[in-house]
């Protein structure tokens, strides 16, 4: 069942939902989520069950301010402080060391947690609605709403398309961000990225004054996070990744021939095929990052079996997409 999300009745139905131990389609500015109470290792087993996520692989918990750190986190180090200050609300997840006690279920038997605090309104809404119920929910845990390794949802036709109309929805719009969160590690003394996103390792620099490691730099002792699996963000066909150049030959090859194909591209191409698909990848990264997830599904319900994609730009600013994209090719 979809619910308008930017109604009040909607807003206090879905934190009772969650209260009560269900499961939750939920908008947030990244993709919609598929949440439930944090604290609540029933409820927290159903995303588990409902996705097919493997248990020990930890859900991010999304919390309504920073003040609600406390009842998860034991520390909070100086540099994972001053990105609370820059970029809370929003999409950047922090891994920080767990209190004993919190989200178990969550954490895939680590001893750390992660923590956002979205900026979606709707998101916000809920969050904050939770807070005041008796007894309150404190957090909620709510990795994307799709099948485990399929392709995140921007809409909440998306999720409704996923998991049917049992679930409870929120209808939020369409996701502005479009891709999942940036999650640091703040549990080894520095900052170390883990997944890309919208907020890049510039931007983490600028507000921490320290320029994050990768996961190959600080490899050992690193927590296990939300969306980082070799193979991920998957569509039903097979993605490839290819330069302009081979896109064009290879559509070249095929020449009038070509059938059941996808192509998402940034450079101009020349095809002559009626079987082919051609869409213009947008210029700017963050535009492309909107409307990726919802591109790839799209080709999905066309019937297309080989999604053919012009491989981003090697810049900072591209970084997020192209994770999600080599993700994808990978489940190939």
């Amino acid at each position: 069942m979809i619910l308008d999300g930017t109604l009040e009745a909607s807003v206090q139905a879905a934190a009772l939902a969650l209260q009560q131990g269900r499961l939750l389609g939920l908008p947030t500015e990244t993709v919609y989520g598929l949440a439930a109470d944090s604290d609540n290792d029933a409820a927290v087993a159903q995303i588990f069950a409902a996705k097919g996520r493997p248990a020990n692989h930890p859900l991010i918990v999304h919390v309504a301010d920073a003040a609600a750190i406390t009842r998860y986190a034991r520390e909070v180090p100086v540099f994972a402080q001053q990105l609370i200050d820059a970029f809370w609300p929003g999409p950047l997840t922090l891994i920080l060391p767990r209190l004993p006690h919190a989200a178990k279920a969550s954490t895939g038997g680590q001893d750390s947690v992660g923590l956002r605090c979205p900026s979606h309104p709707v998101a916000h809404a809920v969050l904050q609605a939770c807070q005041q119920l008796d007894p309150p929910v404190w957090g909620v845990s709510a990795p994307s709403a799709n099948k485990f390794g399929r392709v995140s949802p921007t809409t909440a036709e998306h999720v409704a398309t996923e998991f049917g109309d049992e679930l409870l929805v929120l209808d939020g719009g369409a996701c502005e961000v479009g891709i999942e969160s940036t999650i640091v590690d703040c549990t080894r003394g520095v900052p170390v990225l883990l997944r890309p996103g919208a907020i890049t390792r510039d931007d983490i620099a600028r507000a921490c004054g320290q320029r994050p490691l990768s996961k190959e730099e600080l490899s050992t002792n690193t927590p296990r996070a939300s969306g980082t699996l070799l193979a991920h963000y998957a569509p039903n066909a097979k993605v490839r990744l290819m330069d302009a150049r081979q896109l064009q030959s290879a559509l070249d090859i095929l020449g009038s021939e070509g059938k059941n194909i996808a192509v998402y591209h940034r450079s101009p191409l020349k095809c002559t095929a009626k079987g082919i698909t051609l869409r213009a990848m947008p210029q700017q990264a963050l535009a492309t990052a909107r409307e990726l997830f919802g591109t790839l599904r799209d080709f999905d319900e066309i019937g297309a079996q080989l999604i053919w994609i012009e491989t981003p730009p090697d810049t900072a600013d591209w970084e997020g997409v192209r994770d999600r994209l080599q993700r994808a090719a990978a489940a190939g």
